[in-house]
């Protein structure tokens, strides 16, 4: 597979999720100029390792390019679940679901909410965005706005990648 490939699925992708360049590269610790590159063809070398963590944070995997496994797996139960496992009470997937779409916090779900954005592995965030843009409808770049306001409200020490 050669990166013109690679690039032709991550843009392909990356819109599917509604991230933007920027988003996906600050996701993936590149350079926007290089997830650009990347898209554009115009690339000559990347790393093994940045374009398996790129394609990770888009839920492809390597060879070739897929989303099959991934539509298989609960993204909002197990961001959910993560957000959960250092607190008492629990967040439930429905409402990690509904504070994704509306940009507003669950009554005393606050600490599982910045755990959410601070904590949960990427790929799960990019997952749990994109099922719940999938249940309710609406485009994931409609989530990822109110993702990047609830990093705000919360004070995400990861909210730099939400933005």
């Amino acid at each position: 597979m050669h990166l013109y490939e690679v690039g032709k699925a991550v843009h392909v992708r990356r819109l599917a999720l509604g991230l933007t360049q920027l988003r996906l590269a600050r996701l993936a610790g590149l350079s926007r100029q290089t997830v650009q590159q990347l898209e554009a063809g115009t690339i000559t070398d990347l790393s093994f390792r940045r374009v398996v963590k790129l394609l990770g944070v888009l839920g492809l995997s390597f060879a070739p390019p897929t989303i099959e496994a991934r539509e298989k797996k609960r993204g909002l139960w197990m961001a959910a679940k993560s957000a959960s496992v250092s607190y008492k009470g629990e967040l439930t997937s429905e409402q990690l679901q509904q504070a994704l779409v509306t940009g507003q916090v669950p009554i005393d779900h606050q600490s599982h909410l910045l755990h959410f954005l601070d904590e949960t592995p990427l790929q799960v965030v990019v997952m749990a965005v994109e099922e719940a843009a999938h249940l309710e409808a609406v485009p994931p770049a409609h989530i990822w706005t109110f993702v990047a306001k609830l990093a705000r409200q919360l004070g995400s020490a990861r909210s730099n990648l939400w933005l």
